[in-house]
């Protein structure tokens, strides 16, 4: 199947299809607290494995546009239910922390954000999301205007580093696994940039060589 047949089955996708597949990790994992899969502390393997599929999700929304420019395959339609698939298991995790684990004590939930650097940045995180799943709807884009609005979204970027960021830091030991989704995030990110660099400078030659045509 070549990029174009690939990309008109993609378009079809109903957004609920997309929404209702990205929720059955967390179905899994609920069926799996209440049934005792979750091991010997289940509220901090809840935690966790929450905090990591929103990461992926994120990752995911993030790969959209250098997989469209590298390979053709168009992901747009889908990137808002990616991204909003990637706020609602971040929420989820830091609900798991607030009330099973720090069960709403405020006084230690003030405190370990004040102290503790992982969780200030994992605080920061979810913080700068706020706004970017609000305004993840038509009626935003429209308000606000598209340029504002893209110009706001370029959070995204901050978010799903802080949030590489605070998965290194939260884990105990020396783990290769938070560093490779550190660098996946790195190595998109370099790519955007080094895409936008080219662009500006393609957009700049093609402006002098108008002007020496003139």
């Amino acid at each position: 199947m070549n990029a174009n047949m690939l990309n008109t089955a993609l378009r079809k996708v109903p957004g609920w299809l997309v929404y209702t597949l990205g929720a059955l990790p967390f179905a899994w994992l609920v069926v799996q607290l209440f049934t005792g899969g979750l091991g010997v502390d289940p509220v901090k393997a809840l935690e966790h494995r929450l905090g990591e599929i929103g990461l992926q999700f994120l990752i995911a929304g993030l790969a959209v546009t250098p997989l469209r420019r590298l390979t053709g395959v168009n992901l747009l339609k889908h990137r808002r239910a990616i991204g909003l698939l990637g706020f609602f298991y971040v929420f989820a995790h830091l609900l798991v922390w607030l009330v099973l684990d720090i069960q709403l004590l405020w006084g230690q939930i003030w405190a370990d954000i004040l102290k503790r650097p992982y969780i200030t940045i994992g605080m920061l995180a979810f913080v700068l999301m706020v706004p970017l799943a609000i305004t993840s709807n038509n009626a935003s884009l429209r308000r606000i205007g598209a340029a504002a609005w893209r110009r706001l979204h370029r959070l995204t970027y901050a978010v799903v580093l802080l949030g590489a960021v605070h998965f290194v830091m939260v884990v105990k030991g020396w783990q290769v696994e938070p560093f490779i989704y550190l660098g996946i995030i790195v190595a998109l990110l370099l790519l955007r940039i080094r895409v936008s660099v080219l662009k500006q400078a393609w957009v700049r030659v093609r402006g002098e060589s108008r002007k020496r045509v003139i």
